[in-house]
C-alpha cells in the first residue's frame, strides 16, 4: 500500500536532525486529517495513533496511589497527548512540559497542533524550553509526583548522547531524588532494554515493564510493540 501524500506545514534544521511538522489525509477516511512530527524523515509522533503517549500517562497515574494535588513533569511535548491525558485526571493539579526545541513549543502556542486550543486554555499546564535530562540529572528536591519521559527512541538509541547517563545507575540515583515519596517514573521506549530495566530494579523499590501494542495504519496495518518502563519511589 502506498503512503498517502502529506503536506509539510513547517520544517527546520535542529541540533538533533531535520524536523518537520506534517499533515496528511487518509484516502479511506476523507474526514480525517493526520498531524505528524518527523525528524530526518523518521516518525516521532502521529495523531493517527496516540496509544503509547496516552498509556505513558495512564499507566503512571494508575501506579501512583497517593492523593490529590499531583504535580507532573513531562519530558517531551510532541503533539501534547501525554500532557493532555495527565490533565484529564482530577488528581492532577499541575503539569509542566519541558521540550528542548522552541519550534515544537511554538507549534503548540500558534495553534498548529490538534490539541493546541484545549491545552493552551488550561491554566494548570506550563510549557517551557529546556533539557529535561539535564534537569533530572541535577540535584533534586522531591518536587514531582510523576515524571513522564518520552524523548529518546530507546535507552540505547538516544537523540543526543548527553542523555545516556539518565539510563545508568548513577543517573537514576539522581532522578529518584526528583520524585516525592510514592512518586512514579515512566519512560517510553520503542524497544525493550534489559539493562535499563535492571537499573530501575536496583534503584527503585518497585519497577516493572509494560508492553504497548498498536496497529500502524500507514504501513499495511503492521502491529507495533513498544515498552513503558515504570518505577515507583518508596
Amino acid at each position: 500500500m502506498a503512503k498517502p501524500l502529506f503536506e509539510v506545514v513547517d520544517s527546520l534544521a535542529t541540533p538533533i536532525g531535520f524536523l518537520e511538522l506534517r499533515r496528511r489525509g487518509m484516502p479511506a477516511r476523507p474526514e480525517m486529517i493526520v498531524t505528524e512530527i518527523t525528524i530526518d524523515d523518521e516518525m516521532l509522533m502521529s495523531s493517527l495513533n496516540t496509544t503509547s503517549e496516552s498509556a505513558l500517562s495512564t499507566s503512571a497515574l494508575a501506579m501512583h496511589t497517593g492523593g490529590d494535588g499531583l504535580r507532573v513533569l513531562v519530558g517531551g511535548l510532541g503533539l501534547g497527548y501525554t500532557a493532555h491525558v495527565a490533565l484529564q485526571d482530577p488528581r492532577v493539579a499541575h503539569v509542566r512540559v519541558v521540550d528542548r526545541l522552541p519550534t515544537v513549543i511554538r507549534w503548540m502556542r500558534d495553534g498548529l497542533l490538534p490539541l493546541s486550543e484545549e491545552l493552551n486554555g488550561d491554566e494548570r499546564l506550563e510549557i517551557c524550553e529546556g533539557d529535561v535530562y539535564a534537569e533530572l540529572l541535577a540535584p533534586g528536591h522531591g518536587a514531582w509526583d510523576l515524571l513522564l519521559i518520552d524523548v529518546d527512541h530507546s535507552p540505547t538509541e538516544p537523540l543526543d548522547p548527553a542523555s545516556e547517563p539518565f539510563y545508568r545507575w548513577q543517573g537514576q540515583r539522581q532522578v529518584i531524588d526528583h520524585l516525592a515519596p510514592g512518586g512514579v517514573l515512566a519512560v517510553w521506549s520503542c524497544d525493550d532494554d534489559h539493562d535499563f530495566a535492571a537499573v530501575l530494579d536496583e534503584v527503585y523499590p518497585e519497577a516493572t515493564r509494560e508492553r504497548v501494542r498498536w496497529i500502524d495504519q500507514l504501513i499495511d496495518d503492521e502491529e507495533i510493540e513498544e515498552v513503558l518502563f515504570l518505577a515507583r519511589r518508596g
